[in-house]
């Protein structure tokens, strides 16, 4: 049998991300080690969540370097060192440089709450229901030094209703995501995804549109 994916995680906040994934594993859908939680913030929930699962952690802070480039080469010179097959940045608030994150191009994903190429950046619950969007989800991306634009692998869409707000669309869609997140891992720790020059590969096809979750599975 092939080897667990051994993975690594960004995190800035609570890490209900990174606890989907733990959980996905923890019902056999994921073959995964997980060698890394890392993040930029001290009091992010993530890092508790990562030493009670007995997941490695590093907190580096970016107050401690004068550059952001620095920051961000430093950063991921530690996570190299804990030999990740795969990055997943799972709520990691920070625009990385793109010469940090160059040598990572194809072995690092995103998730994010819109429809790419729709609402890049933040807010995007608030900037859906502004634009009177019948429909809002979230994606799963491959980074490169484009914000939020890089080629999609996948999304999950949920349905605006009437009398939906920031809070509520934010919550209804979060289950979506974590279930969407943990679907994608699942394919590259089975070796289907890939990212080759002409886009995303599945199955060892090119994709021509993003994967859908759909009745709980990953459709074309």
């Amino acid at each position: 049998m092939p080897s667990p994916l051994r993975i690594a995680v960004l995190a800035s906040g609570r890490g209900s991300n990174f606890a989907a994934l733990l959980a996905a594993r923890e019902r056999g859908e994921l073959s995964a080690d997980f060698v890394l939680l890392a993040s930029d913030k001290a009091d992010a929930a993530a890092l508790q969540l990562a030493r009670m699962a007995g997941v490695p952690t590093l907190l580096l802070e970016p107050r401690d370097y004068a550059e952001r480039r620095d920051y961000d080469i430093a950063l991921f010179e530690r996570i190299a060192a804990s030999k990740p097959d795969v990055l997943v940045l799972a709520g990691f608030m920070r625009i990385i440089d793109g010469d940090a994150l160059k040598p990572w191009v194809g072995r690092m994903i995103n998730i994010h709450p819109s429809l790419l190429p729709k609402y890049r950046g933040l807010h995007t619950h608030r900037r859906a229901l502004k634009a009177g969007d019948a429909e809002h989800g979230a994606s799963v991306h491959y980074v490169t030094a484009e914000l939020d634009g890089g080629p999609v692998i996948a999304q999950t869409l949920l349905p605006i209703e009437a009398g939906d707000d920031e809070n509520t669309l934010a919550a209804k869609l979060l289950p979506l995501e974590h279930q969407l997140l943990s679907a994608v891992v699942s394919l590259i720790a089975d070796d289907r995804l890939a990212l080759r020059n002409s886009g995303v590969a599945f199955d060892g096809e090119p994709l021509r549109k993003p994967l859908r979750w759909h009745d709980g599975k990953l459709i074309r």
